[in-house]
């Protein structure tokens, strides 16, 4: 450990020239800094100490647990996670179970803040003793929760000191990963020997946590199978209004870096082959929002964009293309589509998670590279709910979906059904962590009585706290 925080510090040292210049031209490398360098916010400390107050009986606290979900669809699974615990079997045994959730990226903390009311919201501070002991001493969690593969190994080894259980939930190793941790076996064994459980999306996951040296597993499924299907939000009904005539909507979603050029290289002959059609791209990382706008302007096409769709107050015209530079909306936005392309998938980055735009019943197009996501596509793959495509062939694709609808239909509901299959992994999950907490006796009266609190005496939305980085 001493290695490795000094390794830790070693490169946040090298790394100050290049922060102070981000930090000088963007404010989300400012924002939230002094808490993550271990300055708690008094906006979190009073919110933790408000939420932990038991509302009925008064005299006691409730118990808290810490889940760690580094982004946008980690925050998603965490949500999930979290109303099963509140409102299934956990709560009957374990009433009263209140949440700190700390976030990585600005659209994670973003989200968090919208999808988690009740929730104390604070950013991921730095993995070292002193800043990880400050968290702890506040946050005092009878249960740490880290999701999908987030292994912070000062993090994990405190709460070994202290006696905290630690889950890893949804854990998953990717395959560009797996390689590398095995080639650190020896040093990554001693750490992974310290977690408590390792709830595995596959059994493909837990045989390689298992030749890691991990020595508790289970498998219980992939959460994100369970994940409900979006309620329309105003922007997405505005444009479901303002959509004119029967247009067909393709949703482009989670973009990167150089996807954009390459889905406006094929739209021309797809909207001059198919004029009813309507382009949506929604870029992954909100900091690309203006620059995605600029690319746009640069190739001569007109785009509304939805920060000021609601002011515009214009028609939406069959072969406009609509830049999604809003938070929260594309879940719901993939309700509408005729057909979607999953991104992150024509770059080598891996590709993003394909049931959001399959559970709405929409033909999914994802492009090679899917290894982080490789269980969910193989099993849509075997049941024709998904098609690989590479960027020579991705209009054609899209194209041949929007003019048989009869296909799109069915291959939208193949995925719908193997999503709907695959569900119960978030109960087991929420079970499994049951099972590593003690039976809570009632604090006020020092006799082991069982507390009744209530679950659902929710407070007012936190503070900012910890402000966005």
């Amino acid at each position: 450990m001493l290695i490795y925080s000094f390794l830790l510090a070693l490169v946040l040292v090298a790394g100050v020239p290049y922060f102070l210049f981000r930090m000088a031209t963007s404010g989300r490398y400012r924002a939230g800094l002094a808490s993550r360098l271990g300055f708690v916010p008094a906006a979190l400390r009073e919110r933790v100490a408000s939420i932990r107050v038991e509302r009925r009986g008064g005299g006691g606290r409730r118990p808290l647990t810490w889940v760690h979900a580094v982004s946008v669809g980690e925050v998603l699974a965490a949500a999930r996670l979290i109303e099963e615990i509140r409102t299934g079997e956990f709560n009957r045994e374990r009433p009263g179970m209140v949440f700190a959730v700390s976030t990585t990226t600005e659209a994670g903390q973003r989200l968090a803040r919208e999808r988690l009311i009740g929730c104390a919201i604070f950013y991921f501070p730095l993995d070292f003793k002193f800043v990880v002991r400050r968290y702890l001493r506040l946050l005092e969690p009878e249960l740490v929760v880290l999701m999908e593969s987030e292994l912070w190994p000062r993090l994990i080894s405190e709460c070994a000191v202290e006696e905290i259980p630690v889950a890893v939930v949804n854990a998953r190793i990717s395959d560009r990963s797996f390689p590398r941790y095995m080639m650190l076996k020896a040093l990554w064994r001693p750490l992974l020997e310290k977690v408590t459980i390792f709830l595995a999306q596959s059994d493909e996951t837990a045989r390689r946590l298992e030749r890691m040296g991990a020595p508790r597993i289970e498998t219980t499924g992939n959460i994100k199978y369970d994940a409900n299907l979006a309620k329309e939000t105003t922007l997405v009904t505005n444009l479901r209004l303002r959509i004119q005539g029967d247009a067909a909507l393709i949703v482009c979603g989670s973009t990167l870096e150089g996807e954009e050029a390459m889905i406006l290289d094929a739209w021309p002959g797809i909207v001059a082959a198919y004029p009813k059609a309507l382009l949506v791209i929604a870029p992954r990382h909100p900091e690309r929002f203006d620059q995605v706008a600029l690319l746009l302007k640069e190739r001569g096409f007109l785009a509304l964009r939805g920060t000021t769709f609601a002011r515009a107050r214009v028609p939406v015209q069959q072969g406009t293309i609509f830049l999604l530079d809003t938070i929260g909306d594309l879940a719901a936005l993939y309700r509408l589509a005729t057909v979607a392309f999953v991104g992150g998938s024509l770059v080598s980055a891996g590709g993003h998670n394909p049931l959001e735009p399959a559970q709405a019943g929409v033909p999914v197009l994802i492009g090679p590279s899917y290894e982080n996501f490789r269980e969910i596509v193989e099993a849509m793959l075997a049941n024709d709910g998904i098609a690989i495509v590479d960027k020579e062939h991705l209009g054609p694709a899209l194209l041949g979906l929007l003019r048989s609808r009869e296909k799109a239909h069915a291959m939208g509901s193949r995925g719908r059904e193997l999503s709907a299959a695959q569900s119960g992994a978030t109960a087991r999950t929420a079970l499994a962590l049951l099972r590593l907490l003690p039976p809570r006796t009632d604090v006020r009266s020092g006799e082991g009585g069982q507390i009744r609190a209530a679950a659902s005496d929710e407070v007012s939305e936190s503070d900012n706290g910890a402000a966005a980085l």
